[in-house]
């Protein structure tokens, strides 16, 4: 699945997930190094243990994070 990010550096994210595990993240655009970073963590752990994580981090004085749109796209999976 491609997720459109809003509010990030990243402009979107690929995620590939079977059997409500995670099985790839790619960030695309972004702090590279950071974003394979947490697509490396996430990978082989649960959806929802992801989800739950990840929610709700904000970069800065941003509402949102990379992280945190990695959260809504696993919730829409």
């Amino acid at each position: 699945m491609l997720y459109k990010t809003s509010g990030t550096c990243s402009r979107a994210i690929e995620v590939d997930a079977a059997d409500g595990v995670i099985k790839s993240v790619v960030f695309i655009g972004g702090c590279e190094g950071n974003l394979q970073g947490i697509s490396r963590l996430v990978e082989g752990m649960s959806v929802s243990e992801a989800v739950s994580r990840l929610e709700g981090i904000r970069c800065g004085r941003r509402p949102t994070s990379c992280p945190d749109q990695l959260a809504k796209a696993l919730r829409e999976l």
